[in-house]
């Protein structure tokens, strides 16, 4: 009988270059195409064998437990998902050890802030230890690399390299065929504070098995997207609405509005003589009136008056009346111009 495979998700980091979105809500509660980060960051796992009976972990900050789990009683009732807490920042690798209960099998490892587009319907035939998927990039100084032999079995990760020399970025996907070896090289590394500037790297964890001898690859992938930073998610924003994530064919049939394609608008989302798109997203209860939006991102209850906005975040409950500006506007809160 095939094991069921464990999904950890380490998701408590504090959101600073989000702010001020993420001052009142977890960084995956912020709104992209329609849904949350959250939300298509539980759907990478879609084709993952035995999916129906997978189960979640995932690795929450202080005070963060309430919001999450109110969202995942609304949305993903039907998963099961069990929640760690990490009162302290203090890396990758302690978030995944924190959790080391749940993780004691087959196991797959996502970042909260990062999407990619991959099929994992293989790896109930996978024979390596370990998959790490990567994406070729121009210049990968800014990420994490793995080097690789000829066989694309890899030799050791490398965290911010010196040069472009290697290009394989590592995109924070993995997958580990024995949760429990992972956990014994995390335990090493933490005896040995093999860390950096207090924080232990889950690449250094990696390292540490290879060395002993596990057997790790690469998948690449085609498509990674970034929800970290503000420029980086109004990108992701577009892409998705662009690839399917987006109602135009209902948006288009409201009066009142002139819609200029791909965008979604939610159903009860209220707009009276307003030209949207392209590339918005306006989410439950938004109103917006007398307004021309592009490429922006509008969560459930603002209110926009008078507005031309482009290239902006307008949070939850947010009230904005005035002339044209770029925003990003946390939620609650109430500005007029």
């Amino acid at each position: 009988m095939k094991e069921i495979y464990t999904i950890a998700i380490p998701m408590a980091g504090l959101g600073t270059r989000m702010r001020p979105q993420t001052w009142s809500k977890p960084k995956p509660l912020i709104h992209l195409a329609g849904r949350t980060v959250l939300d298509y960051v539980l759907d990478q796992f879609n084709s993952l064998p035995r999916f129906a009976d997978a189960q979640f972990v995932l690795i929450l900050g202080p005070n963060q437990e309430e919001q999450v789990d109110e969202y995942i009683r609304a949305h993903h009732a039907e998963k099961k998902i069990n929640y760690v807490i990490q009162e302290e920042m203090r890396g990758q690798s302690d978030a995944l050890y924190l959790a080391r209960d749940f993780l004691k099998g087959p196991m797959l490892m996502a970042f909260s802030d990062t999407l990619i587009e991959t099929d994992l319907t293989f790896l109930d035939n996978e024979d390596m230890d370990g998959v790490a998927w990567v994406k070729g990039v121009p210049d990968p100084r800014r990420f994490g690399v793995a080097e690789v032999n000829q066989d694309g079995q890899i030799i050791r990760l490398i965290e911010k390299p010196n040069d472009i020399s290697n290009n394989l970025a590592l995109v924070g996907f993995y997958y580990f065929r024995d949760g429990s070896a992972l956990m014994g090289a995390i335990a090493e590394q933490i005896e040995k504070d093999v860390s950096l500037n207090g924080e232990y790297f889950l690449a250094d964890a990696i390292n540490l098995m290879i060395a002993k001898g596990a057997r790790m690859r690469v998948q690449p992938v085609d498509v990674w997207m970034d929800a970290g930073k503000p420029e980086a998610l109004l990108e992701t924003n577009r892409y998705l609405l662009e690839h399917e994530h987006n109602n135009d064919d209902i948006a288009e049939k409201r009066k009142g509005i002139l819609v200029h394609p791909p965008v979604y608008i939610h159903p009860e989302a209220k707009l009276k003589d307003c030209v949207i798109g392209p590339y918005v997203s306006i989410g439950k209860e938004a109103d917006i009136q007398h307004s021309v939006l592009r490429n922006s991102i509008v969560e459930q209850g603002a209110h926009i008056t008078n507005l031309i906005l482009e290239d902006s975040l307008i949070g939850r409950n947010a009230g904005i009346k005035g002339h044209p500006e770029i925003m990003n506007i946390g939620d609650n809160s109430w500005i007029e111009i």
